[in-house]
């Protein structure tokens, strides 16, 4: 069914960004609004119905993928918690929104939508053990494992921003301290230097010792958690996603040296650490297939 059509949303901490995409993965329109302050679930609620309803308002699209920042319930119909959103606690989004749409609804969590965006149709197409990491407000991720997502046996996996790596760090919302998140996020890179990321990457593109130097401490911390999760996951390929990533070129050299140092060859044997591809883009993408895939029963063509 080659014009079949969906919409993929990515829901933020600042940001609302859907597309419509037919079933090749050709994106039809795309729409972006604020998320509402603050972010509680009944006025997100309205807000997405408003926002659905202006890029599709023929309602050609029949399914709604939603990626959220935290764990689903294992039939993707509420979303247990999102850390850095107020109110959201077992929250039956999915129940909320189809009464109001009238369109079928599936949530993922949002780091799990950028990595089946990216095996889709961006940086990890053809690769079967994937870890990505988006890094930005937060630090989310996903991971897939012989080429399936892997969500745990009640949907909840994987967090991998949320792994301790200093146990006297930093408190998380999430209830650690020391969470890779404390260290990888934005806030982390402002704890080595309070500067807006876009003008540390400017100044870095620039030749600045002081930014480089940042980035490549930077680089050193998101690394010592990316070696943690290959000795978990032993995968392929390790992607970099999220705001931050449209600066890897400055910290990914630092993160390869700091897993080459701290894991074993035969763990990393193969192993790929690169920048992903398809940038804001791979979550609503991603939330797009996870939509056909679940509740329509089609498989877009590889």
């Amino acid at each position: 069914m080659p014009d079949a059509q969906v919409i993929g949303v990515d829901l933020g901490g600042t940001a609302i960004k859907l597309a419509r995409i037919r079933f090749d993965g050709t994106v039809l329109a795309e729409a972006q609004c604020p998320t509402p302050q603050p972010a509680v679930p009944g006025a997100v609620t309205m807000a997405l119905c408003e926002v659905i309803e202006q890029i599709d308002p023929e309602h050609a699209a029949k399914a709604v993928g939603i990626g959220l920042p935290g764990p689903m319930d294992a039939a993707a119909r509420v979303a247990r918690v999102c850390i850095n959103l107020p109110g959201w606690e077992d929250v039956p989004l999915a129940d909320w929104l189809e009464s109001r749409i009238n369109r079928r609804v599936t949530l993922a969590n949002d780091g799990n939508c950028a990595v089946v965006g990216e095996a889709w149709l961006g940086a990890a197409r053809g690769v079967d053990d994937v870890v990505l990491l988006t890094l930005g407000t937060g630090v989310g991720g996903g991971v897939l494992l012989r080429g399936e997502l892997f969500t745990g046996h009640n949907g909840a996996a994987a967090e991998p921003g949320l792994i301790g790596i200093q146990p006297d760090g930093p408190a998380c919302n999430s209830g650690n301290r020391g969470s890779l998140e404390q260290f990888a996020s934005i806030t982390g890179l402002r704890r080595l230097c309070d500067r807006d990321p876009r003008e540390l990457s400017a100044e870095a593109d620039a030749g600045d010792p002081v930014a480089l130097e940042v980035w490549s401490r930077y680089g050193e911390r998101l690394g010592c958690g990316v070696a943690s999760l290959v000795y978990m996951l032993t995968p392929q390929l390790v992607l970099l996603g999220g705001g931050l990533a449209g600066a890897a070129h400055h910290f990914l050299p630092s993160v390869r040296r700091e897993v080459e140092s701290r894991v074993q060859a035969v763990s990393r044997e193969g192993l790929r650490i690169e920048a992903a591809c398809l940038g804001n883009g791979a979550g609503r993408l991603g939330a797009a297939r996870l939509a056909l895939q679940r509740l329509n029963g089609m498989m877009a063509p590889d």
